[in-house]
């Protein structure tokens, strides 16, 4: 049972039927994504577990706060872990392609956060050979489809939250470009202070601003002496932190 669920600090996941299990990339961003008491809608797109969707739960007061995913089995450990948590009644996961979610939904959202999936081109293996490959492999959520579905779903003062590997930066932002959607913040992660950038968060809302705010996080000095940085943004949510 024990590796079947991943203990946080204010809620349990079952993550063993999820292709994508508990990570570094969802909890950074969790905790990163900026949420104000503007913020009562929210949608976590390609949920897997559902951990987004609760991380937003537990640091905001937003009355809606969807998920969507297409999985099966995903969507079927997605649901038990929003039935278990302490917010379950603002918790709800559509079983959909983000395709058919946003083509059908008349609701807007002032919150919409993703960890989507993350190849760029066909890799060699054949992919669908695992539930995981089959997770991370952008023919199933391209960017542009993501993206196209953010620009109709996003309220109008609302934002966009995403984490990618950093060599995908500067493709997502110019697609996003293209519909309309602008970087605002942008958070740059390395495991170690020798090692290169390797995941990038981001924030999108509909307006260009004039300044970009750019930081960059330092997960570690060195193994598991954690930086402090790190710890104070992911203190609410680790059990050891």
């Amino acid at each position: 049972m024990g590796d079947q669920v991943f203990r946080f600090k204010a809620f349990d996941l079952e993550h063993s039927k999820s292709a994508m299990k508990i990570g570094t990339d969802a909890v950074l961003l969790g905790a990163w994504t900026s949420v104000d008491e503007r913020v009562n809608s929210i949608l976590d797109v390609g949920a897997g577990t559902g951990i987004l969707a609760i991380q937003l739960a537990q640091r905001s007061s937003a009355e809606t706060i969807d998920a969507v995913e297409i999985d099966p089995d995903a969507f079927e450990e997605c649901v038990t872990n929003f039935e278990n948590s302490s917010w379950g009644d603002r918790l709800f996961c559509y079983h959909a392609s983000f395709n058919e979610f946003y083509s059908e939904m008349e609701e807007t959202y002032d919150l919409i956060i993703s960890n989507p999936p993350f190849f760029g081109e066909q890799p060699k293996f054949d992919v669908q050979n695992t539930a995981r490959e089959k997770a991370r492999f952008q023919k199933h959520l391209s960017f542009e489809d993501l993206l196209l579905g953010v620009s109709i779903l996003l309220s109008q003062q609302g934002h966009f939250s995403v984490v990618l590997p950093f060599s995908e930066q500067g493709k997502f932002i110019s697609v996003a470009r293209e519909y309309q959607l602008y970087p605002s913040d942008i958070l740059e992660v390395r495991g170690q202070p020798a090692s290169p950038i390797k995941r990038t968060l981001i924030k999108f809302r509909r307006h260009k601003t004039e300044f970009i705010s750019r930081t960059e996080l330092i997960i570690e000095h060195s193994r598991h002496e954690y930086t402090q940085e790190y710890i104070d943004l992911v203190k609410d949510f680790y059990l050891k932190m």
